[in-house]
């Protein structure tokens, strides 16, 4: 069977690391055929809309999408893009490999974070020139179709339960909502929960990463938290995600397009290969997808190693290191 992959590399670094998530993937025995499409400011200064309309709809179309990394016009191209699968969950692992200088090196969690709404909703609204106002818009559908989501992922794993990051002693309708939802949902499914508050969290989790396994958050508790992680095992550039919807999904790297470094062939592609390693186990292919992680696994503890992780390496050599290894 053959699945059609749409590839956005987009702007910056974007240009670099989603080839080199192509060319592992190509490495495989999976029957893929790629699209590529355009986003991003290159796209917008040329055509005068950072996401065209072609590109949405392969991607709203298409079974899966690889995305790469964008500028300043990201919130004109990922939130829109999100929608286009109709996502529900951001699924972001943040783990310390081996071979890696990590602040926590015993970090290993995911953290589910809900994508469609809370403060990214975008209903922002400037009244006068001294006053602005942003609605947070939290529903309890769409809190519990990610804790049923997050009950499925626990569910038959080496997982104890999930962990609720909220702000519902401040926010107590909207995150007093989403936490009593998903206590609700997970007290149905079996699931034990605890809870900690999100400013807590930051604390906690950089003292005792180990204390967190499957961490469900609100949509910008889950994007400002994650990154928190990124710094203990090692920078964004080791970060990837996926955008589940209903019927299709987007995969990306955490990290943005890095113009301080773009063209220079130094990024680091292993975000992005983790990424596409995640869309081949949103196929149904988790033996490749498994080769793919154990390959990068490798080549972080052994190299080659790009620029951010110490080493001197080009993105070309560390991909062709995990594909020789694949």
């Amino acid at each position: 069977m053959t699945h059609e992959i749409v590839v956005i590399p987009g702007d910056g670094i974007g240009q670099e690391v989603t080839p080199a998530a192509v060319e592992v993937l190509e490495a495989t025995d999976v029957d893929l055929e790629f699209v590529e499409a355009e986003a991003g400011d290159a796209v917008q200064e040329a055509t005068g809309e950072a996401l065209p309309q072609e590109t949405y709809d392969l991607a709203a179309e298409a079974e899966a999408t690889l995305f790469g990394a964008v500028g300043e016009t990201a919130a004109d191209v990922i939130l829109p893009l999100r929608d286009a699968v109709d996502s529900f969950v951001n699924v972001r692992p943040a783990k310390a490999y081996p071979g890696v200088d990590a602040v926590r090196p015993e970090t290993d969690m995911v953290f589910l974070r809900e994508n469609t709404e809370g403060v990214y909703a975008g209903h922002e609204d400037r009244l006068t020139d001294d006053v602005s106002t942003l609605t947070r818009v939290v529903t309890e559908s769409a809190s519990r179709e990610l804790a049923e989501f997050a009950c499925e992922y626990v569910a038959g794993d080496d997982h104890d339960g999930v962990t609720i990051a909220h702000k519902a002693n401040v926010m107590r309708e909207t995150d007093g909502l989403f936490r009593d939802t998903v206590v609700d949902v997970a007290d149905d499914n079996g699931v034990e929960t605890d809870e900690v508050l999100m400013d807590a969290f930051a604390t906690r989790v950089c003292l005792d990463p180990t204390q967190f396994d499957v961490v469900v958050c609100p949509n910008l508790a889950g994007d400002v938290l994650s990154d928190l992680a990124a710094g203990l095992v090692g920078g964004l550039g080791l970060l990837p995600s996926a955008n589940i919807g209903h019927e299709r999904a987007l995969f990306e790297p955490v990290h943005g397009s890095a113009p301080d470094i773009a063209g220079e062939g130094i990024s680091n592609p292993a975000a992005t290969i983790i990424s596409a390693a995640m869309l081949l186990e949103y196929l149904g292919y988790d033996d490749q997808a498994a080769a793919i992680h154990t390959a990068v696994e490798e080549t972080l503890e052994d190299g080659p190693r790009t620029p951010d992780l110490g080493g001197d390496a080009a993105t070309e050599d560390v991909t062709e290191a995990v594909i020789d290894r694949l």
